[in-house]
């Protein structure tokens, strides 16, 4: 009886030890989560104006990331379902902020040589680069209006032009708008035409930017074949999980089905990157 009190009392121990340090590692876990979608919304979603309570996208990223996974297992009664499921959630705030910015910047990267032509057709009618630069940001859209017009509220502030120039390269770090504040800076340093070299690098931006469009028309369908390969192991395996589950069990239950499906997962992430290399042409 003595015996089986102790072994009892050692369990509990146990049992308490285990659920205290399980407590700490979730409170870490979570503490450390909050602080990344601070920093993300932070650094990522004030500069492109999006403003967001990071304590909001936390409490919604903490509920995903408790019913989410449990449904998927209720439903599929899988655990590699839900462990994939509950990683992705954790990385989606970053993965959500990088997807965001590189649709601004790519959307800047379109609107920037019709805001050169106006620039340009403004200067063309006597009015001066400020002025000329305010005309054109009252007539274009987000979110290149919104950084011109930080632009100008620096300089209202005291800011140099250069420097405004300088902060506004930080913030959108494209090759194409760093060759035009290159022709800027020269422009202003060495003199020359203003307009007609806004002109120039308007239409030299927007050559490049139709060689890239038949680029990405004629890369479409590799990009779409690597995609489809990439899919078709996993719907196949759903599909057999779903036709044949007994068949399928050990695949989910044993050390050499994990290991396979570690190997299977590091031939598909390694192959659809590789395909995404091959059609991805830089211009």
């Amino acid at each position: 009886m003595g015996s089986l009190s102790l072994v009892v009392a050692v369990v509990l121990v146990a049992a308490i030890v285990i659920g205290v340090t399980l407590i700490q590692m979730a409170e870490a876990f979570l503490a450390r989560q909050k602080k990344n979608i601070a920093t993300t919304a932070k650094s990522g979603l004030d500069d492109m104006f999006i403003f967001v309570d990071p304590t909001k996208i936390f409490y919604y990223n903490v509920i995903a990331l408790v019913f989410v996974p449990l449904v998927l297992w209720l439903l599929f009664d899988m655990a590699i379902i839900a462990i994939a499921a509950a990683f992705v959630i954790t990385i989606m705030p970053k993965i959500v902020v990088k997807y965001l910015r590189k649709r601004r910047l790519t959307q800047f990267e379109r609107q920037l040589p019709d805001a050169l032509l106006m620039i340009s057709g403004g200067m063309r009618a006597g009015a001066s680069l400020t002025v000329a630069l305010e005309s054109m940001v009252k007539e274009q859209k987000p979110p290149l209006s919104q950084e011109f017009e930080l632009m100008l509220r620096e300089q209202r502030l005291g800011v140099d032009f250069d420097t405004a120039l300088k902060n506004m390269e930080k913030r959108m770090p494209l090759q194409d708008f760093i060759l035009v504040v290159a022709g800027m800076r020269i422009s202003r340093e060495v003199g020359g035409n203003f307009a007609e070299i806004l002109e120039t690098l308007a239409e030299t931006l927007r050559r490049k930017h139709q060689m890239e469009g038949k680029i990405d028309a004629l890369t479409a369908q590799g990009r779409m074949q690597g995609l489809i390969m990439t899919c078709l192991p996993l719907f196949l395996l759903l599909a057999l999980t779903k036709m044949e589950p007994e068949a399928m069990a050990p695949m989910y239950n044993t050390f050499y089905g994990w290991a396979t499906l570690a190997v299977v997962a590091g031939m598909e992430v390694i192959g659809y990157f590789a395909i995404q290399k091959v059609v991805t042409i830089d211009v």
